[in-house]
């Protein structure tokens, strides 16, 4: 035993002398975009019971493993609508988050709703650049170091810069963000002495992810969300890196590295995405048991026959389908749907009130406006054309009244919606209900 351990001494000298890096594995495990759903889509792909399978499978026997959510893990399934998103955090407890930061969905009940998220999870929730007036941050810590195989990973929280856009100010309260390139370059040049990697755990968009590349050396690794449509390979600059899946609990993701970690960098990396396929997953017990308790307390409410579509109606199709509906329940003249607004398609056969639910799980409500045919947004107009001096009317969501200058929105700023309709929920279910058939 003596012998053994002055030879590996010996060895590390000799390294050290010679200047031949030491290294040390981590794996990363991570997801992004859960957006609460429970059970597979009509894939069959995704579901925390099977999302939960896969997890526990490739942490059995690790010991380099970590495992991250890029934020949005609400907003997005009925049970997360009805209950404002509590029962989703406390399922997701069962998945072993080591780390975790806030998406732009996670504010969608109000931020002292997400607070309360914050304190349920069982698992730190880091972000550096939400802040109060004061400069106080919205969670407790900006980041957290982790020691996992003998490493030290600094994991910081980020949230884009476009919240505001991605929000409401009801919503959002006294929160805002700060630039995010440098709160995270600030937090990491703080966290570099104190760990030997340092992971950034950002809901950001594509141009930031690039950003963070181009421009924050400090930073390692970078775990992504906010883009559902997951990366079909790392992004790399160097040996530094972005990796991002399939939201909806579709993916998970493996990034494994081996650690130089006195020069704190990354030598090598393995990266692959886990198809969470439900057909060849058995469900974890106790995550199906705590998902099948919810979604009974919603069934009553959303498992009822609506209607029958005649055909499948992807995003852009139904967003036609949702603005044809806005106009004929309301009277209105034109009606405008933001695409980021739907969250589901419509599938062919017979409707549920669920689905209605799954498409439109946000609680905004119906908005309108009269506006001169010349201050119409073009992009509400679509073909049809307008007597520059008649008035019409136009239905928006809250959201879009709001957010109307924004990308995906009016790209106007200045109208006025002061009259206010139903929830476009209820709007859809009701105009649902009256066709019966959809085609």
């Amino acid at each position: 035993m003596r012998y053994a351990t002055v030879r590996a001494l010996v060895l590390t000298l000799i390294c050290a002398g010679l200047g031949i890096s030491q290294t040390r594995s981590l794996t990363i495990l991570h997801t992004n975009d859960l957006h609460a759903h429970f059970q597979p889509l009509d894939n069959r792909q995704g579901g925390f019971p099977y999302l939960a399978t896969a997890i526990r499978q490739e942490r059995q026997g690790c010991a380099d493993c970590i495992l991250l959510n890029a934020g949005d893990l609400v907003q997005g399934s009925p049970v997360s609508t009805i209950f404002h998103g509590l029962p989703v955090v406390e399922v997701a407890n069962l998945l072993g988050f080591s780390a975790a930061t806030l998406g732009n969905h996670d504010f969608d009940y109000g931020w002292m709703q997400t607070q309360k998220f914050v304190q349920t999870a069982a698992y730190p929730v880091v972000s550096a650049n939400i802040v109060n007036r004061e400069s106080r941050l919205f969670v407790e810590k900006p980041s957290v170091i982790l020691t996992v195989n003998g490493l030290r990973v600094g994991v910081i929280g980020a949230m884009t810069d476009e919240l505001k856009n991605l929000s409401t100010p009801t919503l959002l309260g006294p929160w805002h963000t700060t630039p995010m390139l440098e709160s995270v370059r600030r937090e990491a040049r703080q966290l570099r002495e104190k760990t030997d990697l340092v992971v950034l755990l950002a809901h950001i968009t594509r141009e930031e992810e690039g950003a963070v590349l181009k421009t924050l050396p400090e930073v390692n690794v970078t775990v992504s969300g906010h883009i559902h449509s997951g990366l079909k390979q790392e992004i790399v600059e160097g040996n530094r890196l972005v990796v991002r899946v399939k939201g909806y609990s579709q993916e998970l993701g493996e990034l494994k590295l081996q650690v130089d970690a006195p020069r704190k960098s990354i030598v090598s990396w393995t990266w692959r995405k886990i198809p969470i396929d439900s057909t060849k997953l058995a469900a974890a017990p106790d995550v199906a048991a705590a998902v099948e308790h919810w979604e009974a307390e919603v069934t009553r409410r959303v498992d009822q026959p609506l209607a029958v579509s005649k055909r499948q109606f992807e995003k852009p199709d139904l967003k036609k389908l949702i603005e044809r509906a806005i106009r004929e329940e309301t009277g209105s003249d034109f009606a405008f749907m933001n695409p980021g607004g739907i969250r589901d398609i419509l599938p062919a056969g017979q409707l549920l009130v669920r689905n209605v639910w799954n498409i439109m799980p946000f609680d905004n409500l119906v908005v309108f406006g009269r506006f001169k045919g010349k201050d119409l947004p073009k992009i509400a107009l679509g073909e049809r054309t307008v007597e520059p001096e008649r008035e019409y009317t136009l239905a928006v969501t809250d959201f879009t009244a709001i957010n109307q200058s924004a990308s995906g929105e009016l790209q106007t700023t200045g109208l006025k919606f002061p009259s206010e309709g139903p929830l476009l929920r209820d709007l859809l279910i009701d105009w649902f209900k009256k066709k019966q058939v959809i085609d």
